[in-house]
């Protein structure tokens, strides 16, 4: 595989900043599934409709979505320690407001909060490991990534254990987790090589139109995390409407993140061996499948559990893709995980409103829809950045 930057004289990570990253993405993993964990538990609290409550989730991600853009405007300007530093406190923020809320505006606004840190976080440790590690990056994305699967899997499992009446608890106990890694940050290169310091790669110069790439991979990030959100937020929910109880409800739910966590560590060594495209179109593929045996409910916990194990290399992978295909290109990476964000944002209301016309036992096929659209636009990106035939 090709290195998809150009290598860094000093690391832009100690050994105890890698391992602080790695807390970080668990973090932000966390965050994101505790909403839908704790969804029952507000929608009684404050009176909501499916899509009113969904509406957490989308400010999460609306805010996510303005912390990626200003990371990207800042990056390499001003130092990264201070970037993720003001991030994990801003994330810390949201989420005390988000448990201490009167009511439903102010939660809403201390989710927009959470949000904006978690979109810095996000954004800050793709793009400085993308730059950190050489040929290994792909690798290494896919582990950073992975962490974000075991904090998606701690937090709904915390909900389940305490109850969901006490999400309030399980938030400000987050927030507090958030602190002690400011002070590894010191192992974090302020001056990281960034990804226009490279030279484009062939794939670029050859490329009929660098825009409509990254088009495709927008309409791939988008398709995608709304995929990813609408499992993790309406899993439970549709696993009680068919049938199963809460407690297995909520385990299959910590399942779900569990295999999108071991897919991302089983897919690392793979990277080695197959191309990005190739294993992004084979997770595609995969997900659609496992999504259409959600619908039927003996299937559906262990379906669930097989679209995590799938979707797991889509956004590390994608992003190394991306990085092959259009190096020189300065702010692609930013923009697609903008783009990512921009998925949750909708997924929430438009898969809560659907579902309030459908039923929520329509969701796997819904799903499974959106899922078919991103094997699609996988087989396009593929024809996009495909060598000529006469290249070198």
């Amino acid at each position: 595989m090709a290195s998809t930057t150009a290598p860094s004289r000093a690391p832009v990570f100690s050994p105890a900043a890698v391992v602080a990253s790695c807390v970080g993405s668990m973090l932000i993993g966390a965050l994101q599934a505790l909403y839908g964990a704790a969804v029952p538990a507000f929608r009684e609290e404050f009176g909501l409709s499916p899509s009113g409550a969904g509406l957490a989730l989308s400010a999460h991600f609306i805010g996510g979505v303005a912390g990626v853009l200003l990371f990207d405007r800042l990056f390499g300007r001003i130092g990264n320690r201070r970037i993720l530093g003001t991030s994990y406190l801003l994330m810390a923020a949201g989420a005390v407001g988000f448990a201490l809320a009167p009511n439903w505006p102010a939660a809403l606004a201390s989710a927009l909060l959470a949000g904006f840190g978690f979109g810095g976080i996000a954004c800050g440790l793709n793009q400085l490991f993308a730059v950190g590690f050489g040929p290994r990056s792909t690798a290494m994305l896919n582990i950073l990534n992975a962490q974000f699967g075991v904090g998606a899997v701690l937090g709904p499992a915390l909900i389940g254990a305490v109850g969901a009446a006490r999400y309030p608890a399980v938030f400000l106990g987050f927030a507090l987790v958030n602190l002690p890694l400011l002070l590894c940050l010191r192992g974090v290169q302020d001056r990281a090589p960034q990804p226009s310091d490279t030279a484009p790669g062939p794939q670029v110069a050859r490329s009929r139109s660098l825009a409509s790439v990254l088009v495709l991979f927008v309409v791939l990030y988008v398709l995608h995390v709304g995929i990813e959100a609408g499992v993790g937020g309406w899993e439970p929910t549709h696993l009680e409407t068919v049938g199963y109880g809460a407690g297995v409800a909520a385990t299959a739910t910590s399942v779900y993140w569990l295999m999108m966590t071991a897919g991302r560590f089983l897919v690392a060594p793979l990277t080695l061996r197959f191309s990005a495209q190739t294993i992004v179109t084979v997770s595609c593929a995969g997900m659609t499948v496992c999504l259409l045996l959600a619908s039927v409910e003996e299937l559906a916990p262990y379906a669930y559990a097989g679209v995590g194990l799938f979707i797991a290399p889509v956004f590390p992978t994608g992003l190394s893709w991306l990085h092959q295909a259009a190096p020189g290109a300065r702010r692609t990476g930013a923009v697609v995980i903008a783009a990512s964000m921009v998925g949750g944002v909708a997924a929430g209301p438009a898969l809560g409103k659907v579902i309030e016309w459908s039923g929520v036992r329509a969701v796997p096929l819904l799903l499974s829809g959106v899922s078919a659209l991103c094997l699609a636009t996988t087989f396009r990106l593929a024809r996009s950045t495909r060598k000529p035939p006469n290249s070198r």
